[in-house]
């Protein structure tokens, strides 16, 4: 039991020499005696000597103009498309520089792949955040977790009234993207989008606004997609009803060339448990009939928020983690928009994102990536991520691992449903669900993972092949391993047997894996997992792997003779086969 961390976050496996920590009740499962902790996650091994990653999240020059790669092994013919992703690439304007991790202007990343070749290029996104800060040469447009300062022109009269305005929603669209009616979108949690054209990554100098369309301050960068187009997202409002959780229908057709979110619709509203602090929120769930919205602990302090800019904080100041409180599961039928008043509650746990849902006899089977701590959202500094030495060591063994659980929600809770004992009838289940009282159900997850996820600290980024499993029962789903503060492992995971295969090269650093499939697919796994792998020990040491989604090898690489940062989502828009 050497070099474990007993803070009181985790969770450990007692051999029978290991003294349980203050507070710790012991429990026998399976001839193995567990330490719970009062959070209960499992302990997290400390690991020494991580290896720095600044050069992931230092400022790089953008591409305009495809460039040509160099190909190693083979990458299939039949892979005819563009890898786009998103994410931050510049830190700083003149003198003045981020703080966090989520404010670097949006970089556009595009990888054409044509038979079996490769080209590359990039552009930072032309939102009007980009161009203001351009212009001054300073920031002045506030960002999560930078607060702009006033001009230094202005007198200081001047300067003292500004800090009475709100704060301007940014339109830096620097998380993924989106697609409506067929386009795609670079997209952020405010309510601006721009529309890219994927063959050129050129996009809009206007963004298109959610808010013209629907009354929500935001929306994620998350929607999810029935097969005939239709699109679900979910955004907040902020107006005369009070907050809301929105749950927003966009339809698949356009009805004109110039048509984007035309049609849009709020199918329906819930109200948070705390109006003025409501939950923080990335993403969100899907089945075939239900949208299913997570109401976490991570909770937004709407007066600290509003106030940030006249008490000189940035807005992720207003934003805090209160374990006190249980997350809350809410249903909303996707044809009537009826949201169920039955609550499925279970502890306090972070998600930022789900993996699947789907229903199965009676059930709802909710798959999500969760941790026991929801402080990491702050953690991600960027002084922190370019630490080294014992400093980074000592942050990335302060944060909580993250993993997949399921969590099985009875779709038929009646008045006639006995409480107090356990509605999950599936046998090869280990999770539970116990109706409390008439409306609420207290549902403990299971683990879908084996212990040796913990060697690779935990799963993140997950993927699936969407297109045919998502909202239906699954076998496999993909992520990237966390034995740093990004990636630095490939992960597939066997449902069936929770088996893990696994990529892995040290001093590698994996972007989130997207899951292609080949076009005569049978199996749910025929296809590859494209992934941009960066090296930073190496100038320009950047290639896209691909692997061979079935018995995760790689087949190819293409290398980039350019830096890029590490960024966050993205997206395969397959081209017509030529």
């Amino acid at each position: 039991m050497n070099n474990l961390d007993v803070s009181s976050r985790c969770v450990c496996v007692d051999t029978g020499s290991f003294r349980l920590p203050h507070g710790c009740a012991v429990v026998s499962l399976s001839g193995l005696t567990k330490c719970i902790l009062s959070i209960g996650a499992w302990i997290n091994t400390e690991l020494k000597g991580l290896e720095t990653i600044a050069p992931l999240v230092h400022s790089v020059d953008e591409t305009p103009e495809p460039i040509s790669t160099q190909v190693q092994g083979t990458i299939p013919s039949w892979i005819n498309g563009h890898l786009l992703r998103n994410g931050p690439g510049k830190f700083e304007f003149g003198n003045t520089h981020y703080n966090h991790w989520f404010d670097g202007m949006a970089m556009l990343h595009q990888f054409k792949l044509e038979k079996g070749q490769v080209t590359y290029m990039s552009q930072f996104l032309q939102s009007d955040a980009y161009k203001k800060n351009n212009e001054s040469n300073r920031i002045v447009m506030s960002e999560f977790g930078t607060l702009s300062l006033p001009d230094p022109c202005k007198n200081f009269f001047q300067r003292f009234l500004s800090r009475f305005e709100m704060i301007e929603p940014t339109d830096n669209a620097s998380v993924s993207f989106v697609k409506y009616k067929g386009d795609y979108y670079a997209s952020t949690e405010t309510n601006f989008m721009h529309r890219v054209n994927p063959e050129t990554t050129t996009h809009n100098h206007h963004p298109s606004l959610q808010h013209k369309f629907i009354a929500v301050n935001g929306a994620t960068a998350h929607p999810h997609y029935d097969p005939d187009g239709t699109t679900y997202n979910v955004g907040n409002s902020y107006g005369s009803k009070g907050t809301l959780y929105n749950i927003i229908r966009v339809p698949p057709e356009k009805t004109d060339a110039k048509d984007t979110l035309q049609g849009a619709t709020i199918l329906s509203s819930i109200v948070p448990a705390n109006k003025s602090h409501p939950s923080y929120y990335h993403s969100f769930a899907m089945s075939e009939n239900y949208v299913v919205f997570i109401e976490q602990p991570i909770k937004m302090d709407l007066l600290k928020i509003m106030t940030c800019k006249l008490r000189g904080k940035a807005l992720s100041e207003g934003i805090y983690w209160d374990p006190k409180q249980e997350t809350v599961f809410h249903l909303v039928d996707k044809h009537t928009g009826e949201v169920s008043s039955v609550k499925y509650h279970t502890k306090a746990i972070s998600v930022f994102h789900q993996i699947n849902a789907f229903e199965e006899d009676g059930f709802l089977m909710l798959d999500i990536c969760c941790s026991d701590d929801g402080q990491a959202i702050n953690n991600y500094l960027i002084q922190n991520l370019r630490k080294s030495g014992d400093a980074l060591d000592k942050v990335y063994n302060t944060l909580c691992r993250t993993f997949p659980r399921r969590f099985v929600l009875p779709l038929n809770v009646t008045s006639e449903t006995p409480t107090g004992q356990n509605l999950n009838t599936r046998p090869s289940s280990e999770a539970t669900c116990v109706k409390l009282c008439k409306d609420k159900v207290l549902c403990q997850h299971e683990d879908l993972h084996g212990d040796d996820l913990h060697e690779f600290g935990g799963l993140e980024f997950p993927q699936i092949n969407y297109g045919k499993y998502n909202t239906r029962p699954y076998r496999y789903f993909y992520g990237c391993g966390f034995r740093h503060l990004v990636g630095d492992s490939l992960l597939k995971m066997d449902l069936k047997d929770k088996t893990l295969k696994i990529w892995y090269q040290k001093g590698f650093y994996p972007s989130e894996p997207v899951f292609v499939p080949s076009p005569d697919a049978v199996e749910e796994d025929d296809g590859v997992i494209l992934s941009v792998v960066l090296i930073p020990s190496q100038d320009k040491g950047t290639f896209l792997l691909v692997l061979d989604a079935k018995t995760f090898t790689e087949l190819g690489r293409a290398n980039v003779p350019v830096n890029m940062p590490y960024g966050f989502h993205g997206t395969f828009n397959a081209s017509a086969q030529i």
